[in-house]
């Protein structure tokens, strides 16, 4: 994952339900990497491996507990997180099926990505329930909404949030 459940709740700050924040990393992941047209991948580290018991049958030197990597040209297509690394191969965060070839590339995210994803996933949980409002008096109770278009809103967050993906967009072909 982009960043881990642990780095999303110290930054969240408050109690959330792990396995909806599990969902809701996997999703901005989703989001960015089809926004921006990046799946950064680091291509010096790619190899072919078959699967089989739920396991990469392969070492790799530059690969490690913790690491993304993504399968693809296979019908394990995804992105997955390394859990183990042992004699048996490489088992990930989900399963895996029985395949005989498979390419695997190393995917890392660059720290301003991750820090933006951070702040995504705070704002989210902090913010979400206030989205449109754009004032509010307690006395006498008036609330002014904000109209939410292309203009101020991407991927359901507020365009001042999604800046730090600039850097990372990659032109379409």
């Amino acid at each position: 994952m982009i960043v881990t459940v642990e780095e999303a709740l110290e930054a969240i700050g408050q109690e959330v339900d792990e396995t909806a924040l599990t969902r809701k990393i996997k999703a901005v992941e989703s989001a960015i990497r089809d926004y921006t047209n990046n799946n950064f991948q680091q291509r010096a580290v790619q190899f072919r491996a078959s699967t089989s018991n739920h396991y990469i049958k392969a070492a790799n030197e530059y690969l490690q507990v913790g690491d993304n990597i993504q399968i693809s040209r296979s019908h394990n297509q995804g992105v997955y997180t390394i859990m183990e690394i042992s004699d048996q191969g490489i088992r990930v965060n989900d399963r895996l099926y029985d395949c005989p070839s498979n390419l695997i590339t190393k995917v890392e995210y660059p720290p301003a990505v991750q820090e933006g994803v951070l702040n995504l996933l705070k704002w989210d949980y902090n913010n979400r329930d206030k989205v449109g409002i754009k004032s509010e008096t307690i006395s006498r109770h008036s609330v002014t909404y904000y109209d939410q278009d292309n203009n101020n809103q991407l991927m359901g967050y507020p365009v001042s949030l999604i800046g730090f993906l600039d850097p990372y967009i990659l032109p379409v072909f």
